[in-house]
C-alpha cells in the first residue's frame, strides 16, 4: 500500500464510523416528527410523488445506455482521484449557478430545480463510478449509484441500514433482485425529501430564493461528491484485501 492509500485509509475508516454511529436524540426527535408529518400527507399524494420521483430516477439512470460515461481502465487511485475532484468541483459550480437562476425565478422554476438537480446528482455519480473503473452500464452498478445516492441525502438511522448493504457489496449485490420494481422506492422519496425539504422550501422565496438556491445546492453536490468517493474507495480496499 502506497502513501496516498494510507493516507486515504485513515479518512475511510472515520467515515465509516460515522456511517455506523447511532442516531442521536435529536435525530431520533426530527425522525419521529418528520414521521408524523408522512402521515398526514393523503396516502395518494405518497403515491403520486413516489411514482413521479421512481419514473425521473429510472428515467435517467436505467435510461439509454449512451448516457453512460466510457469506463476509465487505467490509472493510479491518486490519479483518478484527482480527476473526480475535479469533476465535482465542475458539478458543483453547475448546479449553485442553476440553482441561483432557479430560485430567482420565483415558484415555478424553483420547483423546476427539483429534477434539474437530481440528473446533475446522477449524472455526477455515473462520472464518478466510470472514474473508478466501474461499469455503469452494469445493471448492479446502478443499484450501487442509488446506494450511494440514498447514503448522502437520508437520516442517520437510513444511512445506517443503506450503508451495512453496501459494505462487503462483492457479497452483497447477489443478493439484489434482478427486478428494479422491487426497490423501495417509498422510503427512498421520503428520506430524500425529508433531508431537502427545508432548505429547498426557501429556494421558492423571493429575494432570498437565489442566493439560498445557489448554496444548497453547491453543499448537496459536495456532500454527494464526498459520499460517493468514500464509497467507492470503500470497495477499493474491499477488492484489493480479496485479490492479495
Amino acid at each position: 500500500m502506497n502513501s496516498y492509500e494510507q493516507n486515504i485509509q485513515i479518512d475511510l475508516k472515520k467515515w465509516q464510523q460515522q456511517m455506523l454511529r447511532k442516531p442521536t436524540l435529536f435525530s431520533r426527535v426530527t425522525r419521529r416528527v418528520q414521521t408524523k408529518i408522512n402521515n398526514i400527507i393523503p396516502e395518494k399524494v405518497h403515491q403520486a410523488i413516489t411514482a413521479t420521483i421512481k419514473q425521473m430516477i429510472r428515467a435517467v439512470i436505467f435510461g439509454a445506455k449512451i448516457t453512460a460515461p466510457a469506463t476509465i481502465k487505467e490509472g493510479t487511485l491518486a490519479d483518478r482521484e484527482t480527476t473526480i475532484e475535479e469533476k465535482i468541483t465542475i458539478y458543483r459550480n453547475t448546479a449553485a449557478a442553476e440553482g441561483g437562476i432557479t430560485g430567482a425565478g420565483g415558484l415555478l422554476l424553483g420547483l423546476a430545480d427539483f429534477p434539474i438537480l437530481i440528473g446533475i446528482k446522477l449524472k455526477l455519480l455515473f462520472d464518478i463510478a466510470s472514474q473508478y473503473g466501474y461499469n455503469v452500464e452494469d445493471y448492479k452498478e446502478r443499484i450501487y449509484i442509488l446506494y450511494i445516492f440514498q447514503l448522502a441525502f437520508s437520516s442517520q438511522q437510513q444511512r445506517r441500514e443503506v450503508y451495512l448493504k453496501m459494505e462487503h457489496w462483492g457479497t452483497q449485490k447477489h443478493k439484489l433482485p434482478e427486478d428494479i420494481h422491487a426497490f423501495d422506492w417509498r422510503t427512498f422519496q421520503q428520506e430524500y425529501r425529508d433531508y431537502i425539504d427545508l432548505a429547498k422550501m426557501a429556494q421558492l422565496i423571493p429575494i432570498i430564493g437565489a442566493p439560498v438556491g445557489a448554496v444548497v445546492n453547491y453543499r448537496l453536490i459536495r456532500k454527494l461528491g464526498h459520499t460517493a468517493m468514500m464509497a467507492y474507495r470503500m470497495r477499493y480496499f474491499e477488492e484489493k484485501s480479496i485479490k492479495y
